[in-house]
């Protein structure tokens, strides 16, 4: 579930599940903030959100498939607000700051999958507080883990969620994990590696002929994700909270943030509890860390890759 009161969020999957979106929505006032690692990264509103940005309240985040196309999602979650009466005040009426992130999946290749304006508004009219969808669903329908030996070998991957509380504070993360490093537990137990043979090139797609061949290019991978919290927190600590939610990726992921990911991280804080920075940065780290792990775990098998849960038939 979401964990954070006041917060709802919703999902919209594409007709033939191949990709999808999913929108945070939370509550008047929620300070916002992004920290974006990799360098393949396919964001909204990142440099107002960013450190050197003016913005401190965000009104949405949208995670989406479908690369810089899945970005236009935010265009109608920007409607769907505006109908309501929220955003920034002008002169003129509100202007909605949504933050969004996306991940490159396979509506790219498919125009009538892409996540758009019509997606965002639905995963808007979707928005439910309570438990949140977990797996194929939403932006992580199109994901797939553990590329480094190309993407024939990887996993299905999906959207996460976990959540995370130490002295009345609470920290709640959703993740859509399209990574290319393979995904490992707290202990570093392997949970989603390479299927491909011992002693394989890794990183297999910097030869043009794999790409011409339909091997995954620079670009096809990217963690992100929206980490929630009840603290209170100005948008410099909550840059900070986001910046170092990262490590949470690092430690589920090896490799991450690499050339060919995109990984960026929100924090949307809603400033309800007052509390430590650092405490809630521990928090997130961990949060980040178990919904990366949840996302191949909660996937289903398809497009021609396997899922964690029929794993003993491929390993």
């Amino acid at each position: 579930m979401s964990a954070v009161d006041g917060v709802t969020v919703g999902t919209w999957t594409s007709p033939d599940a191949v990709s999808g979106c999913t929108v945070v929505l939370p509550p008047p006032g929620t300070v916002g903030a992004i920290a974006v690692r990799g360098s393949a990264p396919g964001t909204r509103e990142a440099a107002a959100l960013g450190p050197a940005g003016k913005v401190e309240v965000c009104h949405a985040v949208v995670l989406a498939g479908g690369s810089a196309y899945g970005l236009a999602a935010a265009d109608g979650v920007m409607r769907w607000l505006e109908e309501r009466g929220v955003g920034h005040p002008v002169r003129t009426g509100v202007v909605p700051i949504v933050g969004a992130a996306i991940v490159l999946d396979a509506a790219v290749g498919m125009p009538g999958q892409r996540p758009g304006p019509a997606a965002g508004y639905a995963a808007c009219d979707a928005a439910r507080p309570g438990d949140v969808a977990e797996g194929t669903i939403g932006a992580g329908t199109g994901c797939t883990v553990a590329k480094v030996g190309g993407i024939e070998h990887g996993w299905r991957s999906g959207q996460g969620v976990a959540t995370r509380r130490a002295d009345g504070v609470t920290v709640w993360a959703v993740v859509a994990n399209n990574a290319l490093g393979e995904v490992f537990s707290a202990d570093g137990t392997p949970l989603a590696t390479s299927r491909a043979d011992v002693g394989a090139p890794r990183y297999p797609y910097v030869d043009a002929s794999v790409i011409a061949g339909g091997g995954p290019a620079p670009g096809e991978n990217t963690v992100i994700g929206c980490v929630v919290t009840d603290a209170r927190l100005d948008r410099r600590a909550a840059h900070r909270v986001a910046d170092l939610a990262h490590t949470g990726i690092a430690r589920s992921v090896r490799p991450a943030h690499t050339e060919f990911d995109g990984d960026a991280l929100f924090c949307l804080a809603t400033g309800t509890v007052e509390t430590r920075v650092d405490l809630v940065a521990e928090l997130a780290t961990d949060a980040v860390a178990e919904a990366v792990r949840r996302g191949p775990l909660t996937a289903a098998a398809g497009g021609g890759l396997p899922a964690l849960g029929d794993r003993d038939r491929h390993v």
